[in-house]
């Protein structure tokens, strides 16, 4: 009775570790990172009126065997009397080993879960290069990429709704 258990609880085991979530961050790193100041020394000779505009990408990359890259694409452009006082581009990527999720979640993590890992490390490249242009300090507000990822998903439900009438 006993040897007839043991082949049940082998299938079970490996049906078990077959459908492990796992979710594990193997690397975090800076791609590639940019800063320009066109507009220096005569910017830090005029009165101080900053306007900045934050452009967003993300971009996931398959590794093969559950691994993924992640890449997180900031671009800040800071001006002040509509000249360019600084221009930096940051591309924050980690590698990511995510396994035993479905399709949606899957989605979810790739695409909103993993960026809000990565912003914060971002986020410190771009007010340390900010600071070390001599601009005054710029500290990114915080991102909330499930609020970005649920208004994604209602835009291309409604095209979709659109599309069908």
């Amino acid at each position: 009775m006993t040897e007839e258990n043991q082949p049940k609880t082998q299938a079970v085991a490996a049906t078990t570790e077959a459908n492990e979530q796992r979710f594990v961050i193997h690397r975090i790193y800076i791609k590639d990172v940019s800063f320009e100041s066109p507009s220096s020394p005569t910017i830090f000779t005029e009165q101080w009126e900053p306007t900045t505009d934050l452009q967003m990408n993300t971009e996931v990359t398959s590794q093969g065997d559950n691994f993924y890259e992640v890449k997180l694409e900031l671009t800040v452009t800071v001006k002040s009397d509509e000249k360019t006082a600084f221009l930096i581009e940051v591309t924050q990527a980690g590698v990511f080993e995510i396994a035993g999720y479905s399709k949606e979640e899957m989605n979810h993590i790739l695409s909103a879960y993993c960026p809000s890992i990565l912003f914060p490390y971002a986020r410190e490249v771009v007010s340390s290069h900010v600071a070390k242009g001599s601009f005054p300090e710029l500290h990114l507000a915080p991102i909330n990429f499930d609020a970005l990822y649920a208004q994604r998903l209602e835009e291309e439900s409604q095209q979709a709704a659109t599309k069908e009438a």
